[in-house]
């Protein structure tokens, strides 16, 4: 195995997006009945229109853009390709800094949060707070290409990141994520644990065995009844990610509006908005990320890290307990709000931070106050 670290840049085939294109204005699409919205699933009319702004009206070559102005490499760790943009700060003493996206996420929904994280001072903020940002692309996810082999759950995704940083050189940096990248860094937090000086989640993980002695207010016995309730009404997704991801991956693969359908119910279902997903998160933001994984082919492959994380036993909250001082950022609208006694249960927690708006894709929607928040905490442990 080669450890060559090579340079990489965005720049998909013109003929790729002509075939998106193509296959977007072929679109089969289904009934619906009227005035149901998104009570059954997407809602059909505002899928249509936004399939037409991505046959129409995106811009691709901007994002192209936007992604190119940070250094992207490839290397390869355990057998598998691994993308990652990495951003350097220009302080000599910044913080190396690895950052985790999920699904149906990709690298797309940090390039928000790159820049003031790696350049506090030009941002209004402390150049004592300057990180050097690695950004890497989940194992079958975006220009990682797709997996090759079974096995990599969210622990082997760890030791991969814990390889990534070591080639990099750094041997002391944090560890950030949300949705998958909360697991991954968690996991991360506990293979090593001798180089990862703080772990801040913005979906943190621990439901304790026994939760006995631990008393909640109101606000936390509301966020584990809506835990409940998305366990019970939300996860159908989950089920069929992780029993048969292979089968949806025919349909995801080859209908660009599929694949749009398929996303675009999370973007709405996991954002805080009143009804309008857009309010949360941009409509160039939502194609920009479909495009990744139409471009990349990668949905199949991305699909299957719930698989082989639920045959591995490692889909949710870590066995052990985390030891890496850890910060919890937790928004009204994520999917998972777990009450401080909880984190503590399962985590060195030195920071719990409410905030009154944002939802799952927080580096998406409130970039600010993430940025704000990872300073914050890893201001006490740099």
């Amino acid at each position: 195995m080669s450890d060559e670290i090579r340079p990489f840049r965005v720049e998909v085939p013109d003929a790729v997006l002509d075939d998106l294109r193509d296959r977007l204005a072929r679109t089969r699409w289904p009934d619906q009945i009227p005035g149901s919205g998104w009570d059954y699933g997407t809602d059909l009319a505002y899928l249509q229109d936004l399939c037409a702004t991505w046959r129409d009206d995106f811009d691709w070559r901007a994002q192209e853009e936007r992604f190119n102005r940070w250094p992207h490499f490839l290397t390869e760790i355990d057998g598998q390709q691994v993308h990652f943009i990495h951003a350097r700060s220009p302080e000599p003493d910044a913080l190396p800094l690895v950052i985790t996206h999920g699904w149906p996420g990709s690298v797309s929904e940090f390039l928000d949060v790159i820049e003031p994280l790696r350049d506090p001072a030009s941002h209004g903020g402390d150049p004592r707070d300057a990180f050097h940002v690695v950004c890497p692309s989940l194992p079958g996810y975006g220009w990682s290409g797709p997996t090759t082999e079974p096995g990599w759950d969210v622990r082997r995704v760890a030791e991969a990141w814990r390889t990534l940083m070591a080639r990099l050189g750094y041997e002391r940096y944090g560890a950030q994520g949300g949705d998958w990248g909360a697991m991954v860094s968690a996991q991360l937090a506990l293979v090593d644990p001798e180089h990862v000086c703080g772990l801040h989640s913005n979906m943190l993980l621990s439901f304790p065995a026994d939760a006995s002695g631990i008393e909640l207010d109101e606000q936390e016995m509301a966020d584990l009844a809506a835990v409940g309730e998305f366990m019970q009404k939300g996860t159908a997704y989950q089920e069929i990610q992780g029993k048969n991801p292979q089968t949806l991956g025919y349909g995801l693969t080859d209908s660009p509006a599929g694949l749009a359908g398929w996303i675009v119910e999370k973007f709405w279902a996991w954002t805080d908005h009143d009804g309008d997903v857009e309010q949360a998160v941009s409509r160039e933001q939502i194609l920009t990320n479909l495009t990744v994984y139409w471009a990349t082919r990668t949905i199949n492959s991305s699909i299957r890290l719930y698989c082989e994380s639920l045959r591995s036993g490692r889909f949710g909250p870590t066995s052990e307990y985390v030891k890496v001082p850890t910060a919890a950022a937790v928004f009204p609208r994520e999917i998972f709000r777990i009450p401080r006694g909880y984190a503590e249960r399962g985590f060195n927690l030195v920071r719990y931070t409410r905030f009154d708006r944002g939802g799952h894709f927080a580096a998406l929607e409130e970039p600010d106050l993430l940025v704000e928040d990872v300073r914050a905490f890893f201001r006490e442990v740099r």
